[in-house]
């Protein structure tokens, strides 16, 4: 009788060291679950809001840099869960196709989002307009929970995309 040996497969990222990660320098935790682009931007983020924090009084700056660099530990850790469930899920069998003249019922997966390359435009024409003293940057401080409000508003419509499907 022979035995046999059941060696589990190591999950391809670790949660934990994504987070560590993120801890130590925003955006390392990006740039091990291998999103160099999300690495930088997070990494310009921080740097700009440490470079705005001296720069006159604004009360809440500090709140939201704290909320941002918590808001980047927590996504490098969801980011690496995902990166492992979806590897869990590539090493199931896949769904046979339909036989021909069924319909295609297999979901067809989802990459990326246009939500944050419009936040980004945004961003970008406002400090642009900023710069050519168009508007001013206290003025644009003054609506900075808009995009706490942008935010909350992406998060609801993907619940709801995410229960439709």
């Amino acid at each position: 009788m022979t035995d046999s040996i059941i060696i589990q497969k190591r999950p391809p990222k670790s949660p934990a060291a994504a987070g560590i990660l993120s801890g130590f320098f925003p955006g390392a935790g990006q740039l091990y679950n291998g999103e160099p682009t999300k690495a930088l931007l997070f990494f310009i983020i921080f740097a700009g809001a440490i470079s705005m924090m001296p720069h006159g009084p604004h009360p809440f700056l500090p709140l939201v840099f704290a909320a941002f660099y918590i808001y980047q530990i927590l996504e490098a850790v969801q980011t690496a869960k995902a990166i492992n469930q979806k590897a869990l899920s590539e090493a199931e069998p896949a769904q046979a196709a339909p036989p021909p003249g069924a319909a295609d019922t297999r979901l067809a997966p989802r990459s990326g989002s246009a939500f944050w390359g419009l936040v980004l435009m945004g961003l970008g024409v406002i400090f642009l307009l900023s710069n050519f003293e168009i508007i001013d940057y206290d003025r644009i401080f003054e609506f900075w929970p808009v995009i706490i409000i942008v935010i909350g508003l992406k998060m609801i419509s993907d619940y709801f995309i995410k229960k439709k499907a």
